[in-house]
C-alpha cells in the first residue's frame, strides 16, 4: 500500500491519535469486529490539528449488529449497514497510520491488536508505527490515580471536558485534549514541586531511589529530584514531563528543550508495536520477563506495620464527591501474599454495571495477612462511621461456620471487557522456571476456572480498594497480577 498523506514514511512525523468502535464477538473464538474507526493527525510541535479522518465500517458478520441500536450512542445499525467494508477503507487507514507515531487511550491492548487482526483478515500487511504513546498507562504512571480509574470519561470529568461520546472521531479529540491538559498541570507541578505537589489531592508513588536522592537545602526544603531532569536540563516542553522514561541514574537520553516530540519520542523509551506484538507471541510458547519479581509498589506482610495504616478521603473529581483511599505511611496500600490456597475457583455470580460476570475466587489467608486485612478494615469502617454513612460494613475477612480456622478473602479478578485495569493471570509449572500468560476475556473463562481448582496455590498481588454500593460498604481485594503454581 503506498503512503500518499504527509511523504514518504520518514518523513512522516506527524503523531496519528486515533480510535476504534467495536462489537463484540458473541461466541468464543471470534474477532472483534471494527464498527467506525476515526484519527487526527497532529503536529508534534504545536499539538494541532492537521488532518482528521472518521468512517463506519460494515463487519463482514452482521448479526453482531442485531442489537446495535441498543448499545451504540449514535451508532445505528443503519448507519453501519450503509457504511463501507473494512477492506474499501483499509487503504486509507494504512496511509493514516503507517509510518507515524501512534497515539491513544488503550491503544496497547486493544486498538493496535484490533487493527492488525483486521489487516490479517483480509490477507493484507498490517501498518506499522514509529512509536506508540498509549495514554492510558503513560498518564496513570506519570499523573497518578487522581482521575479514579484513569479511563477517558473519568479524566475528561475530572478536567470538565464534557461526556464521552463513545464516538471514534470525537473520542480522538477528546484524548488529545486530555494529554494537554494532564501535561499543562505536571509542568506546573514541576516548576514548584514543594508547593503543588504537596497542594494534589494524590501524588504517584516515589521509589525509593527518588527518595534517597533527595538534596537537603540550607533552608531545610528539601529539592524532588522531580524539578529537574538529571542530565541537569530543565523540561521546558510541556509534554516531555509524560513522555520521560529515562533513569534518573542514566544521562545519554539527552534531552534537549529544543526538541520538538518527535525527536523526543526518539530518544525517549516508548514500545513499538513490533515489541508489543512479540511479546503477545511469546507469551503461549517462552518465560515472560519476570513475572515473579516483586512490584516494589506491592508490600509484603513483612513489610506492613498495621499501625501505619490510614484512610482518607479524597476527592473523586474535580470539584465532585468523596472516595476512601487505604495508605501505609503516605503510600497506597497494596499487598503482596504468595503461596495463598484457593478455597473456592472462579465464581460468576456477581455482575458489574455493563451485565458481564465480575470474576472472583475465595483463598485462604495466613494469620500475618488475616491481620494487616482486619486492621484495614478498622481504619476504613471508622472513617465509614465518621463520613456519615448508613451503609453496612462488610467483612474483608470471611470466618464462616465450619471454616473457623481457615479464615478467607475474595479475590476479585478482571478481564479486559470490565475495564482498563485488567488482571494479569500467569501459570508456573511445579519444579519448573517456566511461566507462560494466561489470557482470557468475558466468553472465555474455562481456562482460568480450570487454573484456578480449590487447592491451587496462587501469588496475588492486589489492591485494597474501599467501596460504598447499594447501602453496602467494605474494602475489595482487586487483583492486579496473579501467578498460578500448576502441577505437573
Amino acid at each position: 500500500m503506498a503512503s500518499t498523506l504527509g511523504g514518504g514514511d520518514e518523513g512522516r512525523s506527524e503523531i496519528a491519535f486515533f480510535d476504534l468502535e467495536t462489537a463484540v464477538p458473541t461466541e468464543p473464538g471470534k474477532p472483534f469486529a471494527i464498527l467506525e474507526f476515526g484519527a487526527i493527525l497532529v503536529c508534534p510541535r504545536k499539538l494541532v490539528e492537521l488532518h482528521s479522518y472518521s468512517t463506519l465500517v460494515r463487519p463482514t458478520d452482521l448479526s453482531l449488529i442485531s442489537t446495535l441500536s441498543k448499545r451504540r450512542s449514535g451508532i445505528t445499525r443503519e448507519g453501519v449497514l450503509s457504511a463501507p467494508t473494512f477492506v474499501e477503507i483499509a487503504d486509507q487507514v494504512y496511509n493514516i497510520l503507517h509510518g507515524r507515531i501512534w497515539a491513544g487511550h488503550n491503544i496497547k491492548r486493544f486498538d493496535c491488536v484490533r487493527i492488525r487482526d483486521a489487516f490479517a483478515e483480509i490477507g493484507h500487511s498490517p501498518p506499522e508505527p514509529k512509536a506508540v504513546i498509549d495514554s492510558l498507562s503513560l498518564l496513570s504512571q506519570k499523573f497518578g490515580k487522581r482521575a479514579g480509574d484513569m479511563k477517558m470519561a473519568s479524566i475528561a470529568k475530572y478536567f470538565d471536558l464534557g461526556d464521552q461520546a463513545h464516538r471514534s472521531l470525537e473520542d480522538v479529540r477528546m484524548n488529545l485534549e486530555v494529554v494537554k491538559h494532564c501535561a499543562t498541570v505536571l509542568f506546573l507541578e514541576s516548576s514548584v514541586p514543594d508547593i503543588l505537589t504537596e497542594m494534589s489531592w494524590f501524588s504517584p508513588r516515589r521509589s525509593p531511589r527518588t527518595k534517597s536522592n533527595e538534596k537537603s537545602l540550607p533552608s531545610g526544603v528539601k529539592e524532588s529530584s522531580a524539578s529537574s531532569s538529571s542530565s541537569g536540563v530543565r523540561e521546558t516542553h510541556p509534554i516531555v514531563s509524560l513522555l520521560t522514561e529515562c533513569s534518573e541514574d542514566d544521562n545519554s537520553c539527552g534531552i534537549d528543550p529544543s526538541d520538538d516530540i518527535t525527536t523526543l519520542i526518539s530518544k525517549l523509551h516508548i514500545g513499538t508495536l513490533q515489541t508489543d506484538a512479540a511479546d503477545e507471541a511469546q507469551d503461549e510458547s517462552t518465560p515472560s520477563p519476570n513475572p515473579d519479581a516483586k512490584d516494589e509498589d506491592f508490600l509484603g506482610v513483612d513489610e506492613v506495620s498495621v499501625s501505619s495504616i490510614s484512610a482518607s478521603l479524597i476527592p473523586f473529581h474535580r470539584g465532585g464527591s468523596l472516595r476512601m483511599k487505604l495508605f501505609h505511611d503516605d503510600d497506597p496500600l497494596q499487598l503482596y501474599g504468595d503461596s495463598l490456597k484457593v478455597r473456592f475457583g472462579i465464581s460468576r455470580k456477581y455482575l458489574d454495571h455493563a451485565g458481564l460476570p465480575r470474576l472472583n475466587t475465595v483463598v485462604d489467608l495466613p494469620p500475618d495477612l488475616c491481620k494487616i486485612l482486619e486492621e484495614a478494615d478498622d481504619v476504613a469502617r471508622n472513617l465509614s462511621v465518621e463520613s456519615g454513612t448508613t451503609s453496612g460494613w462488610r467483612l474483608t475477612v470471611m470466618r464462616k461456620k465450619g471454616f473457623a480456622n481457615y479464615p478467607t478473602a475474595r479475590l476479585q479478578i478482571s478481564s479486559e471487557s470490565n475495564g482498563d485495569d485488567a488482571t494479569e493471570v500467569y501459570q508456573r509449572k511445579e519444579s519448573s522456571e517456566t511461566v507462560e500468560k494466561l489470557d482470557f476475556s468475558s466468553n472465555e473463562f474455562e481456562e482460568l476456572e480450570s487454573a484456578l481448582l480449590p487447592g491451587t496455590l496462587v501469588d496475588a498481588y492486589f489492591s485494597l480498594e474501599p467501596y460504598d454500593y447499594q447501602k453496602m460498604a467494605g474494602i475489595r481485594l482487586a487483583a492486579r497480577k496473579l501467578v498460578i503454581h500448576m502441577k505437573k
